[in-house]
């Protein structure tokens, strides 16, 4: 697995029509800058509004799994999703003209081929990895599925299904190697039974639906004329069945157990509205859309408890997010009040940053002379470099903008902090940003002990 977040080189796209929506849309890939993550854009609509990858932005899982914020909804997105990470993109803008990513032939091979086309570009930045650390479960006894997260240093994915038919029997397909994504799952495509199909046009679904870009299962004799009825009902033709039960349109399967494979995709793109690449062995038995996101979110509740709990740890061997040349072009901060050495990680959220503390520093001169301790104002100083730089990353041009601190609540120094002392510091936002104004709550650490820590508030105002 990757060290490096990716994006790609250039903007790629792809049109054609909604599964659900029956909309016909163009969609763009574009580049994005590290730590930017997976968001939509609709430009079709005023103001184009972005939506986030979100677990906490799902509202709909009718057949598909469809995102809303701000007023802007994204239908079906886990085929896209799925594109993305089983090429290990981490960051990337995807532009929609209309409600719903295109369907193509209902799998995500289509999309892997734009962005393979679109090539892809190695980033300074680490992944920033959610390592699942302990057994996380999600059961659901009435339709007995269950999904499990084990810890694994890899990220591994198996998945069974099983739907009482006389067609299709109990399917397993696992996923060994992400980066065996594109050869053995990304072309498997969606499916349903015949006996759904009329149900999910009467629910005002698959309005897009066809027979080139979906599997329909025959699992029970056709009877006289219903053939015809299913043609007017797909606007075909003419649709046919050799066997009594079979596939409609005798449509060739990729693998015997294509189903399982495109239930594994599908659990890869919901799963990708955690919001970071995962550590784990995923098992999943019988999963569908509600159950993989509300698995989803449980594993994004245990990284946010983490976060909060968690010392960050710093190991000096690892290459840094930004160093302190970046840092410098980030920050117009200079000496002596320019107090951070380089940033750690960073994600959507939170950032770590490092302060190496030397006797060498200006301030000892006079600060308790023979008895040297670092200004709990300047610790305080460099707690608020470190979220500023969380805070310049929210903006695509972070040159453009000024981050100022304009309120401190809550601050506390917990122990002093003298020469030969490494700071830690984290910081993470406690609120969306509004107008410009994001609340934040740091901490610093020395040898994994709390030294300080303040609730902030900072302002992003761009230069004049």
């Amino acid at each position: 697995m990757n060290v490096k977040q990716q994006t790609i080189q250039k903007a790629v796209s792809v049109s054609g029509v909604g599964l659900h929506t029956g909309v016909s849309a163009t969609m763009t890939f574009l580049p994005a800058p590290a730590n930017h993550g997976y968001k939509f854009q609709r430009v079709d609509l005023p103001g184009q509004p972005i939506v986030d990858a979100d677990v906490e932005n799902v509202v709909d899982l009718s057949r598909g799994t469809t995102i809303e914020q701000s007023g802007a909804r994204i239908h079906t997105v886990e085929h896209t999703l799925a594109a993305l990470v089983g090429l290990q993109i981490d960051n990337a803008l995807i532009q929609l003209d209309g409600p719903e990513p295109p369907i193509m032939d209902g799998s995500s091979i289509k999309f892997v081929e734009a962005l393979e086309a679109a090539g892809i570009e190695e980033q300074k930045a680490n992944r920033n990895y959610f390592e699942v650390s302990e057994f996380v479960h999600f059961r659901n006894p009435e339709k007995d599925i269950e999904i499990a997260a084990l810890p694994l240093n890899d990220y591994r994915l198996t998945v069974m299904v099983d739907y009482n038919s006389r067609v299709i029997s109990s399917q397993h397909a696992s996923l060994n190697d992400i980066t065996q994504f594109t050869s053995e799952i990304a072309m498997c495509r969606t499916f349903c039974f015949l006996h759904e199909l009329e149900a999910l046009y009467k629910q005002d679904l698959i309005k897009g639906g066809d027979l080139t870009n979906a599997i329909v299962i025959v699992d029970r004799e056709v009877k006289d004329g219903e053939l015809d009825y299913l043609a007017d009902l797909l606007n075909k033709p003419k649709v046919s069945v050799n066997k009594k039960e079979g596939i409609l349109n005798n449509l060739e399967l990729h693998y015997p157990n294509e189903m399982a494979r495109h239930k594994l995709l599908d659990l890869i793109g919901d799963l990708a509205l955690i919001g970071r690449p995962l550590k784990a062995q995923i098992l999943a038995a019988r999963p569908g859309h509600a159950a993989n996101v509300a698995f989803a979110k449980k594993i994004k509740k245990q990284i946010q408890k983490n976060a909060a709990n968690q010392v960050p740890t710093y190991d000096p061997k690892q290459a840094p997010v930004y160093d302190i040349n970046q840092v410098s072009n980030l920050l117009a901060h200079r000496y002596p009040f320019q107090m951070i050495d380089k940033i750690i990680a960073m994600d959507e959220t939170s950032v770590v940053g490092i302060k190496n503390v030397t006797m060498n520093e200006q301030f000892f001169l006079g600060h308790f002379p023979g008895n040297p301790v670092m200004p709990g104002v300047l610790q305080l100083e460099a707690m608020a470099q470190t979220g500023g730089i969380l805070v310049l990353s929210t903006v695509t041009d972070p040159e453009n903008y000024w981050p100022y601190l304009i309120g401190i609540e809550n601050c506390r120094f917990r122990k002093n902090v003298v020469p030969g002392d490494t700071i830690i510091y984290k910081c993470e936002f406690t609120s969306p940003m509004k107008r410009g104004i994001v609340k934040m709550q740091g901490r610093g650490y020395v040898a994994g002990q709390l030294v300080c820590e303040a609730e902030m508030i900072a302002s992003l105002v761009k230069k004049k």
